[in-house]
């Protein structure tokens, strides 16, 4: 058995946890939208279409914001296309994931969804074959009140009251050459910078996301930041940041280890936001977006699905990047979650890209179920347990090498503090053995423990182990079992190749230890 200690520090704050940190993305891609969170057909239907099943999982999993319409799709949406009479609507090609795009879903119904499923929309602008002109009618058909061609459009569309949409994206990875509109960094930095002045000017109240680079392997990323802040110091609230993360040629140690990944990169992004605030003598707050991450078979995609997909015909929603998820992915998802809510001092918000069949939490079948991935069971535990601040903690750990990111602990820990709780997130990378961890939480000894999960390897699985639509249920959270209290300290022991979640009562003004216990609820 390997070792660790884990000490945590609640009177040391990082940050008060953000719901936006528990953000998701819903893009016209794939069946994302149609027979994902729309199928009128469907026997769970509401009167607008909309699929109950797969809504009452969106709430379980504790989604917060939605990131809408894309992704590579906004780069050549014609806004106007998804509103008013749905009969009326165009039908057109979308080339970003050559697709026929029918408009049958657009702003108001997504916006009803949004608002039954109780998550904020965060709007994205065609920065890509559109600009300065079509943003500001969005803008105004979406939020400003009446008496104004535009705002009384969509009050004839159904809408009385604005939408009273805060978050916009401006633009999507302009950075790559894949993207429609794709442009340098000063290109798109004036663009934006431009748009979004225009923006405020409408409507001051909203907040900017800029796009900033693709990924962290990006030839331009750094000098893209930096060139694009220069333009919009004084207007952007946020740059976006995304990351996607593979098991490549085997090596289960590096990917097991993404979560390094993340910290670095999103510290990289934090330092040049400073850098280029400081030159500027601002004192504006510029947060970071993680507005697209995940778990992504990128290889398979590129080398497998997606020739054939733009070699073939144009059809409605056609299947794309619909990845069936292992308990090692989810364990990556979950030490993810972990990385954000750890740099929460430099992360405004995050969107776990994609909702629903486009590498997501959920699936759901044409005139069938919807289930949950195992990606769904750590997002879905954190989202409800992450409460309170961010605190300090320190890990000293048996360490593992891996290619991608040199030695790195076998413990992945978060602490969170809560009043009288502290919530434990931890993950033991190491694939073959288990880990126990002694936990010491100063100035607050451990009374109980009030709640305990983890999710690994199933009895009589492996780490390949997935939920399917026959075997929804075959990888679930179960009862971690091993976690005792004894003089104030926990002890946990971590089954190999897992993602827990451990929540104690550590009373600050008691000196008394009661027994310890758990609820497992």
């Amino acid at each position: 058995m390997a070792h660790a200690r884990l000490t945590v520090t609640p009177s040391d704050i990082i940050a008060p946890v953000s719901p936006r940190l528990f953000g998701s993305f819903v893009e016209h891609m794939g069946r994302a939208v149609y027979t994902g969170i729309y199928e009128p057909g469907h026997a769970t239907a509401d009167e607008r279409g909309f699929r109950r099943d797969v809504l009452e999982l969106v709430q379980e999993l504790g989604a917060t914001v939605i990131r809408y319409p894309g992704g590579n799709f906004v780069s050549g949406f014609r806004w106007e296309d998804s509103v008013g009479p749905v009969a009326e609507r165009p039908t057109r090609l979308e080339v970003a994931w050559h697709s026929i795009e029918t408009n049958e879903v657009g702003l108001h119904e997504f916006a009803d969804w949004a608002e039954t499923a109780g998550v904020e929309v965060m709007n994205a602008v065609n920065l890509g074959t559109r600009g300065i002109e079509d943003a500001a009618s969005l803008l105004e058909y979406s939020n400003h009140p009446e008496n104004t061609a535009l705002s009384e459009q969509r009050r004839a569309n159904g809408r009385d009251e604005p939408f009273g949409i805060t978050l916009w994206c401006l633009g999507n990875e302009m950075d790559g050459p894949w993207q429609i509109g794709h442009k340098t960094a000063d290109e798109y930095g004036r663009l934006a910078a431009e748009t979004g002045r225009v923006m405020k000017w409408i409507d001051p109240g909203i907040e900017l996301v800029a796009a900033g680079s693709s990924n962290a392997d990006m030839p331009t990323f750094g000098t893209w930041e930096k060139t694009v802040l220069e333009h919009g110091i004084d207007v952007f609230d946020h740059i976006s940041l995304h990351a996607y993360y593979e098991e490549t040629n085997g090596d289960v140690d590096s990917f097991l280890a993404s979560g390094v990944g993340l910290d670095r990169y999103i510290r990289r992004v934090a330092d040049i936001i400073r850098e280029t605030l400081d030159a500027h003598g601002s004192d504006r707050t510029i947060g970071i977006s993680v507005d697209e991450w995940n778990v992504w078979n990128q290889t398979r995609f590129n080398e497998i699905d997606k020739p054939p997909l733009f070699a073939g015909g144009w059809n409605e929603h056609p299947r794309i990047i619909e990845d069936e998820y292992t308990v090692t992915d989810a364990v990556v998802v979950g030490s993810l979650l972990m990385s954000l809510l750890r740099n929460s001092d430099v992360v405004s918000m995050a969107n776990l890209a994609q909702l629903v069949n486009v590498i997501a939490p959920i699936r759901s079948e044409p005139d069938g179920p919807a289930w949950r991935q195992t990606t769904f069971h750590p997002f879905a535990l954190t989202a409800r347990f992450a409460q309170g601040s961010v605190v300090r903690s320190t890990v000293e750990a048996d360490e593992q090498s891996t290619a991608g990111y040199g030695a790195v602990p076998l413990l992945d820990a978060v602490a969170l503090a809560d009043g009288d709780e502290t919530t434990l997130l931890l993950v033991n990378r190491s694939t073959t053995e288990a880990l126990e961890v002694a936990v010491d939480v100063e100035g607050a000894p451990v009374a109980s423990v009030l709640h305990q999960r983890t999710l690994g390897v199933p009895d009589g699985g492996s780490r390949h182990s997935s939920n399917s639509q026959s075997e929804p249920d075959a990888v679930l959270p179960l009862d971690l079992g091993i976690v005792t209290v004894d003089d104030g300290a926990a002890r946990a022991v971590l089954p190999a190749l897992s993602w827990s979640i451990v929540r104690l009562a550590t009373p600050r003004t008691t000196s008394t230890i009661t027994t310890p216990g758990t609820d497992n609820v």
